[in-house]
Parts: structure tokens; C-alpha cells; sequence
């Protein structure tokens, strides 16, 4: 039932950031219109990683349930050195994990994560959805929002939310800046079980770290497919995008690669290739009744797996926000960057310096390896305490104090 005090509220972008800050927003009784650029809502990508913040967040929006249902619970989180094949690390993600931060840690393909948040947004009578509506101008007002599509469709709303990625239209009306193009080119493909090579059939998030270049590979839907993705830093000059890839490059550049994992590299049939981008962080994501979510809020690289456990972060904070403020959409949306921003950017730079450290090469490269000698579980877990350790219940915690007076 529609409560005649909520207000309306823009979603722009139907991706996993996009639809978790929908219901978010409805289960507080919130009519919600959400704007999707594609024909059909879906998501591309392959495999995703799911620490234990990101089913914090999915129980916080009622679906943690479903999303165990679907994924593969790993037994351990793997370094190897993708030069000499050895053992760098090997970190246990069982009972004693589970007890430590409340909650597993799993992997799943994005697409099966996205049906699973769509399901329940479907089932949600206040949620539209609206596809095919590429976003062409956005005005923000004193009052209100409007949205107009290539289309010529126009929507008017109390707010509007941009979850548009990393080419947020919606971040360009807001702030106006440019993405960082990283130089580091990812590729990814999911191949059958039968086609991965026996000893590389883990129960486990592997990474593979080589100079300049890493591979990972982990199981998927009942470990009837692998996810594989390689990762290395172009020679050209890129441009964000994303298109098909090509075998004989991902293997020019993991040519001093140990044959164990190199081996993987003809696995695939068929590769996507991402020129990846991040943002250089800020401290305020929009202004009024406007604010940002996710990829659009704090693009990042994959090194950490954290993109997607953040936008679910971002949507259940987003919704604590709102309640709080007692649904005046403005103050909520300040109260809630001022909760995710420091955070986040955390996140955006310690991805950074992981990429580094996965990329190391030479002395570097020792360095990198000595790191983890004799670290014990319980060290590794006091780490990232600060990321696993997330709880919807402190997530407005982090702000500014004279907002929540």
C-alpha cells in the first residue's frame, strides 16, 4: 500500500546497486520508478565474490535466504605465485571465519545475484521498472528532480538516486568529473568443470600473481563452470569499455608464466575484455534531493572483489538513512554520504595498492611473497576486520555526528 507522505523516488541504472537500493527504499514504503538504459534488465559479467558485509547487507534487505541458496561457500582464499607456482598463501574461510565475522564467504555468477535481487523487486507492487530509458539530461531542483530519456519519456520525482556505473550520467550533472582509465585490461569467461585441469578444480577464490598480469579461478553454480580472469597492464593506450577479447592477446602477456597456471588461458572459447576505470574518491556525491550509489558513487577495480558488496552496502545504508531522517529525502541522502564516503574511498584505494601488490614484480615481487610467512588465520581475519566486520546495525555510525542530532 502506498503511503500518501512517502516520496517518489528515480532510480537510474537497473544494475545490482540499482536494484538492491530499490527495495531498500520500498520495503520502506517508498514508490520507486527505476530507469534501465538496456532492453531487459540482466546482468553481463561472470562470476562475483561475496564477503561476509555483502550478506550483511542481503540479510538487511531480506534476501540473504535466497542469495545462500544459489552460490558456493569456499573452503579457503589462495595466493600462488604465478612464476615459481609456489604457495604464497592460504587463508581458511570456514567455522572459525564464519564465527569471527557472522557471516561466509562465497562466490556466485552476477547473474544469478541479479535474478535473485530482481525476483524480489518484481514481487514489490512499488516498484516500476522502465527499460529502454537511456538517460539524456537530468535537472535537479530545490524541490524535486526530472529526468528526461532519449525516448522522449519524462519523469518527475521528490529524488533521484544515479546508480549508472562508471559512466553515471547522473554523476556528470552531479559533479562533473572524469574517470581514471587504469591501464589494467581484465578479461573473463566461464568454461565447464570438465574443461578445468583436475589439480585446479579448488573449492577456493584463487589468485595466480604474476609480474604486471594475475589469473583467478573459482567455482560456480554447484562447481558445474569456473570463472576465469586474467588481468594485465596494457601496452596501448585505453579507453573505458568493454567488447570482446581476443586469445592471442591475454597470451602475449603472460608469456613468463608458470605453464600450471598458464595452462588455463586456452580454456576459454570465448573471452570479454574490460578496459577498467575507477574515480579519483570525493567527498559529497551530490546536492538537494540527489545523490549517487555504487559504481557511479565510487568506481573501483576488482582486486579487493569488493564493487558489488559495496553498492549492497550502499543501498541498506541508503535505507537506514532515510528512516532515520524520518523520509526527508535530502537530509537522508546527506546523512548517508557522509556515512559511505570514507569508507568507500578506503575501499577505492586500498584496491589500488592490492593491484600492486598482485602485480609486483622483481625484489618487489619477494617482498610481496614474505608478507604472508608466518601469518596465522586469526592474523589475516584482525586485517580486515575493518571490511568483513560491516554491520547494518553501525552503518550510520560512521557520520558526522551533528547530522544525526
Amino acid at each position: 500500500m502506498t503511503h500518501p507522505e512517502r516520496p517518489a523516488v528515480l532510480i537510474i541504472g537497473g544494475g545490482i546497486g540499482g536494484m538492491a537500493a530499490a527495495l531498500a527504499l520500498a520495503r520502506l514504503a517508498i514508490p520507486v520508478d527505476l530507469l534501465e538504459q538496456s532492453t531487459s534488465l540482466g546482468e553481463i559479467g561472470a562470476g562475483l565474490q561475496l564477503g561476509p558485509n555483502a550478506f550483511a547487507a542481503l540479510d538487511a534487505l531480506g534476501i540473504g535466504e535466497q542469495v545462500r541458496r544459489q552460490v558456493v561457500f569456499t573452503d579457503k582464499l589462495v595466493m600462488m605465485d604465478a612464476v615459481d607456482c609456489h604457495e604464497v598463501a592460504s587463508i581458511p574461510v570456514g567455522a572459525p571465519f564464519r564465527a569471527r565475522f557472522g557471516n561466509p564467504y562465497a562466490v556466485s555468477h552476477r547473474a544469478d545475484l541479479h535474478a535473485t535481487i530482481h525476483q524480489a523487486v518484481q514481487q514489490h507492487p512499488l516498484i516500476r521498472f522502465h527499460v529502454s530509458a537511456r538517460v539524456r539530461e537530468v535537472s535537479v531542483g530545490g524541490r524535486g528532480v526530472m529526468v528526461a530519456t532519449e525516448d522522449g519519456r519524462r519523469f518527475n520525482a521528490a529524488a533521484v538516486i544515479g546508480c549508472d556505473g562508471v559512466k553515471s550520467v547522473v554523476r556528470a550533472t552531479l559533479i562533473g568529473d572524469d574517470a581514471r582509465v587504469s591501464g589494467h585490461v581484465v578479461y573473463r569467461a566461464v568454461v565447464p568443470a570438465t574443461d578445468m585441469p583436475a589439480d585446479l578444480r579448488w573449492n577456493a577464490p584463487v589468485v595466480w600473481a604474476g609480474p604486471q598480469c594475475h589469473l583467478v579461478h573459482y567455482p560456480l553454480r554447484g562447481g558445474e563452470q569456473y570463472n576465469l580472469v586474467v588481468t594485465f597492464h596494457s601496452r596501448d593506450t585505453e579507453t573505458w569499455g568493454v567488447r570482446d577479447g581476443s586469445k592471442e592477446e591475454v597470451l602475449s602477456y603472460f608469456e613468463g608464466i608458470h605453464a600450471r597456471p598458464r595452462q588455463l588461458l586456452d580454456r576459454p572459447t570465448s573471452w570479454r575484455r574490460w578496459s577498467t576505470a575507477d574515480r579519483e574518491p570525493v567527498a559529497c556525491w551530490g546536492s538537494g534531493p540527489a545523490t549517487l550509489l555504487g559504481d557511479a558513487a565510487h568506481p573501483m577495480m576488482q582486486y579487493l572483489a569488493q564493487g558489488a558488496c559495496m553498492a549492497l552496502e550502499d543501498a541498506v545504508t541508503l535505507g537506514e538513512a532515510v528512516a532515520e531522517c524520518d523520509f526527508d529525502l535530502q537530509h537522508a541522502f546527506r546523512l548517508y554520504e557522509s556515512a559511505r564516503v570514507a569508507r568507500t574511498a578506503r575501499v577505492v584505494l586500498s584496491v589500488r595498492e592490492m593491484g600492486r601488490l598482485y602485480h609486483a614484480a622483481g625484489v618487489e615481487r619477494l617482498v610481496r611473497n614474505s608478507l604472508w610467512l608466518g601469518r596465522t588465520p586469526d592474523q589475516f581475519y584482525d586485517s580486515v576486520e575493518w571490511l568483513y566486520g560491516w554491520d547494518p546495525k553501525c552503518c550510520l555510525d560512521a557520520a558526522d555526528p551533528a547530522m544525526r542530532a
